[in-house]
């Protein structure tokens, strides 16, 4: 058993906001959880290609849109799942930031960084 702190590790910069990553590959769970905040009034076009994610709203509010252009809100308490390694726009709040709790199958390693550019969809 073993216990970490938020306060324990690196805040990652990804782009669109944050994640604190705070169960990791080299932990050996075979999943990887992430403290992660999306800021208010930033979209970010994402697909995991070698993960599948769920994320757990904790707070704030936002909104996942897929590509067929069906948009779902996010507030606390709901949970959206990329079961398909589905390509995705994810946005903060218009005035909050949206806060999540991310889970990765397979885990992540914790060193992965987004490349968000205009012409296509980040991934890791």
């Amino acid at each position: 058993m073993f216990t970490r702190s938020r306060d324990e590790v690196e805040k990652v910069e990804w782009g669109g906001g944050t994640s604190e990553r705070v169960v990791t590959a080299k932990d050996n769970m075979g999943f990887a959880i992430a403290h992660t905040v999306v800021r208010a009034g930033t979209e970010s076009k994402l697909q995991y290609r070698n993960h599948l994610e769920a994320c757990y709203c904790i707070g704030g509010s936002g909104e996942v849109e897929d590509t067929e252009g069906n948009v779902y809100p996010i507030t606390p308490g709901t949970v959206y799942v990329l079961d398909e390694h589905d390509a995705h726009y994810l946005r903060g709040g218009k005035d909050e930031d949206l806060i999540l709790v991310s889970v990765f199958n397979p885990a992540i390693t914790g060193d992965e960084k987004h490349e968000l550019t205009a012409d296509g969809f980040s991934s890791y």
